[in-house]
């Protein structure tokens, strides 16, 4: 490999030559070889990370700081980057000290050398175009940086809303094709009273839409940036005017609609929307992990569980044990939302580490961050894909357990009494029959009376059972 010789303040390293990175970012290759993911396994990061850059020149040529020609390079330049052309050339490690400098590095270096490059100069002669005296003027990591975060997690967290939505809707759907099935409800796993499986179903689409609700209001505070806050949010090395003509180009490059944080000391050092965010993601993942909990324990068997519903077969689930089918996307969901979890924990730990004027850590929160916002959204839509859509009710199956169950004989205490139903229960339970048979033997009640009062349909909704008259 051909290199070139690059120098920095702590003295000189060579880069390979063909490399738009320079040698801040090769002296990061070198100090964490960590988990092996680079930066460039988050392009949205990417995107953010240039488009800032392109916002900060133009605001510097708007006020005087940069001749227009270097600026229309470095702007070119840092389009070209946010387009992923270049991302390959984001090498650095996910995990990184310096609280993101060398991504922010990563990303100065790129784009001055892609400028020089229009410019039909050779990367390295940064004296035509610098990466921090020219594409990082009146910028810090600490801005450029968290600012980044939050525009890349608003672009991801579209794309979850999205799979949140269709999710939803594939629910939904289920509930009404199965709003006529009636079965036996549980709770502490034993027979509770009855239900249809549609309105299981329409639950799951509730319980989908609060959340969806929630992540729309997380966005809020992920709008707000530090950019003009510089090194710790006094504005240091910017000039009056800066913060705002940089929001205003970022929002017309990004379309969103940011704004500067009221505070940009308290917003520099504070990661409260991440651990706000990751919160609600935690949220997502909790509820999202006790549907799919209901789905292996409702399709269990197929012969010696509950058996109620049917997931769709995507796999042989045996290496030993023929034709057994195993529920392998709910598995992988809960997985999903296991590991959502655990990400909250290290994004909570990361912000409550905070010292002073910043926090070091935001690389572990943006990393944790964007992994879980990943693997949600695509573990959403394959468990819509590939098991939601596709379910199928046993209907035979919730109607034999329904018939067979004591939990019938709630809708005969405000006839009888709870005293005299749990007899009848007691002693259906006891002789293996069902409560219809102990009911009507009991003379209690005629069999007419029984067969209204015991028939399901009228148990799923309120106001059906007569009260004892007298």
């Amino acid at each position: 490999m051909i290199y070139r010789q690059e120098s920095d303040s702590l003295g000189q390293k060579e880069v390979p030559a063909k490399a738009y990175y320079g040698i801040q970012t090769q002296r990061a290759l070198e100090n964490f070889p960590i988990t092996g993911m680079p930066i460039s396994h988050f392009p949205l990061l990417i995107k953010a990370l240039a488009l800032i850059k392109a916002a900060a020149t133009q605001a510097n040529m708007e006020l005087g700081l940069i001749e227009s020609e270097l600026a229309h390079y470095i702007v070119q330049a840092a389009m070209d980057v946010a387009s992923g052309a270049y991302d390959e050339h984001f090498p650095v490690d996910v995990i990184q000290g310096g609280a993101g400098t060398s991504t922010n590095m990563n990303a100065n270096e790129v784009i001055a050398n892609r400028a020089l490059e229009l410019m039909g100069r050779e990367p390295g002669l940064y004296q035509y175009c610098h990466p921090l005296n020219h594409v990082n003027l009146s910028q810090s990591t600490n801005d450029v940086y968290p600012t980044a975060l939050k525009i890349a997690a608003i672009w991801k967290m579209d794309k979850v809303l999205t799979a949140l939505e269709y999710l939803q809707e594939a629910f939904r759907a289920k509930g009404q094709e199965f709003q006529h099935i009636i079965k036996i409800g549980r709770t502490q796993l034993q027979d509770a009273v009855p239900m249809t499986l549609g309105q299981e179903f329409e639950a799951y689409a509730i319980t989908i839409g609060e959340d969806i609700a929630v992540l729309k209001a997380a966005t809020d505070l992920i709008h707000e940036n530090n950019m003009g806050a510089t090194a710790i949010g006094t504005g240091l090395n910017t000039v009056v005017g800066y913060a705002d003509l940089v929001r205003e180009n970022l929002n017309r490059l990004t379309g969103l609609e940011l704004r500067t944080a009221p505070n940009l000391v308290e917003a520099t050092s504070d990661a409260g929307a991440f651990v706000q965010l990751s919160g609600v993601l935690k949220r997502i993942a909790v509820k999202l992990s006790h549907i799919c909990n209901d789905l292996r324990l409702l399709s269990s068997g197929p012969r010696a569980g509950i058996g109620e519903i049917q997931l769709p077969a995507v796999q042989p689930g045996s290496s030993i044990m023929p034709g057994k089918v195993n529920p392998v996307i709910p598995e992988m969901v809960n997985q999903v939302c296991f590991q959502i979890i655990g990400n909250d924990i290290t994004i909570s730990m990361a912000a409550s580490s905070s010292q002073l004027e910043l926090n070091a850590f935001e690389p572990i929160i943006g990393y944790n961050l964007f992994f879980s916002l990943d693997i949600l959204e695509k573990a959403l839509n394959i468990f819509r894909e590939r098991c939601v859509i596709g379910i199928r009710a046993n209907e035979e199956r919730c109607r034999e357990l329904l018939d067979n169950s004591l939990a019938l004989v709630t809708a005969l205490v405000p006839i009888i009494g709870y005293d005299q139903a749990a007899q009848l229960a007691k002693i259906a339970l006891s002789t293996g029959r069902k409560i219809r048979e102990v009911a009507l033997e009991s003379g209690s009640l005629d069999q007419e009376t029984l067969e209204r009062i015991l028939d399901p349909s009228t148990m799923t909704h309120p106001g059906a059972i007569p009260k004892k008259e007298g």
